[in-house]
């Protein structure tokens, strides 16, 4: 498979890949929970989570839909989650939760992968 067929999901109010990689990304839960849905049956390689998404916002609707669907013996298709979150409280929790139902979690706070752009997303 070459990096065009990678399928990447990053979920995340303001940050965006600094290297420009081609990802899906939603800014707020209900965003990612959309893209997430439309992934069930579907192989997606990375997905990266952020954990105070703005506002009242946070990443719980996706970890939920994540749990959901494993405890019902569907779990999504996910190479590795990676946790990217500044909160560690936020990080530490959603790792557990995710790990419990059987996900790759990676605890990546201060990855040098995602960084606020001047850009648009």
């Amino acid at each position: 498979m070459d990096a065009s067929e990678v399928r990447v999901i990053l979920v995340d109010d303001l940050r965006s890949f600094v290297d420009g990689r081609k990802a899906e990304v939603a800014r707020t839960s209900a965003a990612g929970v959309q893209l997430l849905d439309q992934y069930r049956g579907r192989r997606l390689d990375e997905l990266w989570l952020d954990h105070d998404l703005g506002g009242n916002d946070t990443i719980w609707p996706v970890v939920e839909l994540l749990e959901q669907a494993a405890f019902e013996g569907h779990p999504l298709d996910i190479g590795v989650v990676y946790v990217h979150s500044a909160n560690p409280v936020g990080v530490t929790k959603i790792v557990q939760v995710l790990r419990h139902w059987g996900y790759n979690v990676r605890a990546a706070p201060g990855s040098t992968d995602v960084g606020y752009l001047d850009r648009p997303a």
